[in-house]
């Protein structure tokens, strides 16, 4: 996948979770976030590690 900054709408689909809940992790978990101005955009590669490192698991069990 190229190297690209992922917005929320992206990285929500991408993990199979609804926006409301990338905004929850982003301020509760810790989920890697990069706010550029007034939106919050994601690398791909950071995401895929806090996910491995079982930061969200609660979560998508119940997504």
């Amino acid at each position: 996948m190229e190297d690209r900054w992922l917005s929320v709408e992206e990285i929500a689909e991408y993990l199979g979770v609804k926006r409301d809940t990338v905004y929850t992790w982003v301020k509760e978990k810790n989920m890697p976030a990069h706010k550029m101005g007034r939106l919050w955009k994601f690398k791909i590669e950071e995401v895929d590690q806090w996910v491995r490192k079982g930061h969200a698991s609660s979560e998508l069990k119940k997504a």
